[in-house]
């Protein structure tokens, strides 16, 4: 055997290893003082209990013993902290989030491509300037129509499983997840690109971009390691030809999977671009035959950017268009889908809150179904509370990541103590330190929501929350608003906050399309006309980058089987 062959790898794969254990060290002792969990690997940390599918128990746990800040071990002992302490928050997110930055900019930039996800500094401010106008109120109301045409078109496909059907008068066991995307999917692209990707016929096909999206959640979670730790090294090598002729080479599947699908979501939202381009060019009669008719999101911006200045600043070019596309669906349709089956797995749970809700629902729906955008801000109140509970208890995005960018200060509102009894005020944070800032936590924390915390309470939305939730000031959008409507990266719910918990992110990236109200659209439809309950299957939800449900035995495949009864 050629040593050779094997030493040069060698060499720099321990070279590397020293590097980063050299680099984790300073960090290391800066933090060593913090409380946190065990490392159970010296190789992954706590990060194999951290962000595994089945991590429940593990942050539960941390939220027990360790309080609104923890330290957790990385890779190879990197010290890292985990907060859902409200003012730590609010600096990392709001205060001071120059300072910190996401730490999947870079794949989602790979991956997605150049929409605000993928983009820092002055970029990431010119694409959200030039996307404010078309999340307005009245752009809002000028899209209410399009929504309810999707929701009649959902409501048709499952009516035609039951008259389709010989036992049609029986319940029928339903696949809601692949419904609720079909739908989210047909949301986003009807009101979001002008596009249709599905008819919501029971006889046709899906669109195979949900399952892409899906699968790349679940690739994404598996690569975690090379997402965190070696994908900002690589990309400093060669071009990105080079890079990719590399990838190519290499017998990794879940890369092949990756880049497969990459490619997938940027030819299709580039197939998308170039039909608005060619009939933004031919005229306003073209547009109007578009779906959408214009009125669509990306139509609005394409037409705003052509009537920019050339050289303007506030010009996007084609592949920062492009990109938001794909970020659109790509945010958009499993944090929609994933939220929706959420409410009616637990609608199908209990009973005697869908009997509740159906009651508001009809006598809302009494003089026309298709309820209007003002009596779903302000007629449906039990409604908007299961959302809002929903999604408190069951944030579809469990924690989000940022690393500081430099040395900082962190402040703290609840002081901690540490591990040599001293008590901690505030953390030095040495610059590149990674933050898990847990969403999942500060919604269940009980010194905040009170000791009934753990559970699913709609009600707790009805009366005026507890003065610990007001005075906690947990950044939110738009937080200082009582009854603003915002949503996740462009999701499309709608939600009260009142001194609002992270559910929907805080600061400069913040969800920008927090004024869309689908979801209860959707839900007053479903609920209306459907009964649901639970099937004897055992359904499990998934911790990944965005909770699904499964059925144990099958966690590759996202699903959730409901017993669906037509009213």
């Amino acid at each position: 055997m050629d040593l050779s062959s094997v030493t040069l790898p060698l060499v720099v794969a321990l070279s590397v290893l020293l590097f980063l254990r050299r680099h984790n060290n300073r960090r290391s002792y800066s933090l060593a003082n913090l409380p946190g969990p065990k490392s159970r690997s010296w190789w992954r940390g706590n990060f194999g209990e951290a962000l595994n599918s089945d991590a429940w128990k593990f942050h539960e746990q941390l939220l027990k013993e360790y309080g609104q800040i923890a330290r957790i071990d990385g890779f190879m002992g990197d010290k890292q902290l985990l907060i859902f302490d409200p003012k730590a928050m609010h600096h990392v997110l709001v205060k001071d989030a120059t300072m910190y930055e996401g730490t999947s900019v870079t794949d989602n930039a790979l991956i997605i491509g150049k929409g605000l996800s993928g983009i820092t500094g002055n970029a990431h401010r010119k694409q959200r300037k030039a996307l404010n106008p078309v999340f307005s109120i009245a752009h809002m109301r000028d899209m209410v129509p399009i929504f309810w045409e999707v929701v009649d078109k959902l409501e048709s496909g499952l009516s035609a499983k039951f008259t389709n059907d010989r036992s049609s008068s029986q319940p029928q066991e339903i696949e809601m997840l692949s419904w609720m995307s079909r739908t989210a999917l047909e949301l986003i692209g009807q009101a979001g690109l002008g596009y249709s990707f599905d008819n919501l016929s029971a006889e046709a096909e899906a669109h195979p971009y949900p399952g892409i999206i899906k699968q790349l959640h679940i690739t994404g979670g598996r690569m975690w390691f090379v997402r965190n730790y070696v994908l900002q090294w690589a990309l400093k090598i060669g071009t990105p030809s080079f890079r990719r002729r590399v990838l190519d080479m290499i017998p990794w599947k879940d890369g092949h999977h990756m880049r497969d699908m990459s490619d997938y979501s940027w030819e299709m939202s580039k197939q998308i671009y170039d039909g608005k381009k060619k009939a933004l060019a031919e005229g306003d009669e073209a547009v109007a035959q578009q779906v959408g008719k214009g009125k669509d999101i990306m139509g609005i911006l394409m037409r705003l950017n052509t009537e920019e200045e050339h050289d303007s600043e506030n010009k996007l070019d084609e592949d920062e268009v492009v990109g938001q596309m794909a970020i659109l669906v790509f945010a958009a349709m499993d944090t929609t889908s994933g939220a929706l089956a959420r409410i009616l797995y637990l609608l199908a749970a209990h009973p005697e809150v869908q009997d509740k809700l159906r009651r508001e629902i009809l006598e809302v729906r009494s003089e026309n179904k298709h309820i209007s955008y003002d009596q779903l801000v302000s007629d449906l109140p039990y409604l908007d509370a299961i959302c809002r509970e929903t999604l408190r208890l069951f944030p579809p995005l469990p924690h989000v990541f940022r690393y500081a960018l430099q040395d900082t200060v962190l402040p703290l509102s609840t002081p901690i103590t540490g591990n040599d009894g001293t008590p901690i005020t505030e953390l030095h944070v040495p610059k590149d330190t990674r933050i898990m800032i847990s969403i999942l936590n500060s919604n269940r924390n009980p010194a905040i929501w009170g000791p009934d915390a753990l559970e699913w309470k709609p009600e707790r939305w009805l009366s005026p929350l507890p003065n610990e939730v007001v005075e906690a000031h947990i950044p939110g959008v738009y937080s200082h608003l009582y009854g603003a409507f915002f949503s996740l990266m462009l999701t499309i719910w709608r939600l009260n906050i009142l001194a609002f918990r992270m559910t929907f992110n805080a600061g400069r990236r913040s969800c920008i399309g927090f004024k869309f109200s689908q979801l209860e659209m959707i839900l007053s439809m479903l609920v209306a006309e459907f009964e649901f309950s639970p099937s004897q299957k055992d359904v499990f939800w998934q911790m990944n980058s965005i909770t699904m449900p499964a059925l144990e035995g099958n966690r590759q495949a996202p699903q959730l089987p409901l017993i669906v009864n037509k009213i």
